[in-house]
């Protein structure tokens, strides 16, 4: 069995984080494990609180896993300061194998719109986690951010994943549309993803699902394509499955609590079991 690494928050309600994860993993037919960096108080309509683990024991839960145990795929998702930052690219360099792909997915802000990255903290995350990602996942917003350019068509969402392949990212960079961009088609929800390798660019196009339980798609999605590498799918081929993987999962979204809801990671599972 495959086995693939989340190093994120945790999120209490179960809908996002390391918990969504571990979800998706498990879906994927792959082993999940996990490195809590950050513990969240928060549910489906806000977050009370962030702990912060320290970086010296986020070190020892990246040795504790590599020393033992072969990682096929790792899955970086919330980093809330620079010390977890630095923590985390130090764990990695020191543990994971070159030829192990990495997934990061900046992860700036929660459904509900509360902060999960501390301000001033994108210059440390280009500095130090740019360089270990084989494939970066931002949305606009958090695309926005890291390139520093506006995004109000699916241009400028090609133009600002090259822009941050070229920061320094050492693979391909994937900017999600489930946020609508002026200029596009309304029903559609677009990702561009430039393979910075190759030099070209994909476009995964999904019908938008017009629900407000979408408590960890980015999370879900992110696992998803990790899996699939893990998999030993090609890139192109890891996202495509992850899109059609997240898309049913937003369709069959569960109403549960009172703000934006957890998607569905088991429907297909369910209803069908492992392909």
């Amino acid at each position: 069995m495959k086995k693939v690494l989340s190093i994120a928050g945790s999120d209490c309600s179960g809908g996002a984080g390391i918990q969504a994860d571990l979800k998706t993993f498990a879906a994927h037919g792959v082993f999940g494990m996990s490195v809590v960096v950050s513990v969240v108080a928060e549910n489906t309509s806000r977050v009370i609180d962030i702990q912060d683990v320290t970086p010296d024991m986020i070190l020892k839960q990246i040795e504790a896993v590599f020393e033992d145990i072969e990682v096929d795929a790792v899955k970086v998702g919330m980093l809330s300061n620079p010390g977890c930052m630095q923590a985390v690219a130090d764990g990695l360099l020191k543990w994971n194998s070159p030829s192990t792909p990495v997934v990061v997915d900046p992860v700036m802000y929660a459904k509900n719109g509360s902060p999960l990255m501390a301000e001033g903290s994108i210059d440390a995350l280009i500095k130090t986690m740019l360089p270990l990602a084989d494939v970066l996942t931002p949305n606009v917003p958090e695309a926005e951010k890291i390139s520093g350019m506006k995004i109000n068509s699916l241009s400028d969402m090609e133009a600002a994943a090259k822009r941050i392949c070229e920061l320094g990212c050492r693979g391909a960079v994937l900017v999600k549309g489930g946020h609508s961009v002026g200029g596009t088609d309304q029903s559609r929800a677009i990702d561009v993803l430039y393979d910075g390798i190759v030099g070209v660019f994909s476009r995964f196009d999904a019908p938008r699902v017009d629900t407000k339980n979408t408590h960890g798609t980015g999370c879900t999605y992110s696992s998803a394509i990790a899996s699939n590498l893990a998999l030993d799918m090609d890139l192109r081929s890891a996202t495509l499955r992850a899109k059609a993987y997240v898309t049913t999962a937003i369709e069959h979204a569960l109403p549960i609590g009172k703000g934006c809801g957890p998607t569905h990671h088991f429907y297909e599972l369910y209803r069908h079991g492992l392909n």
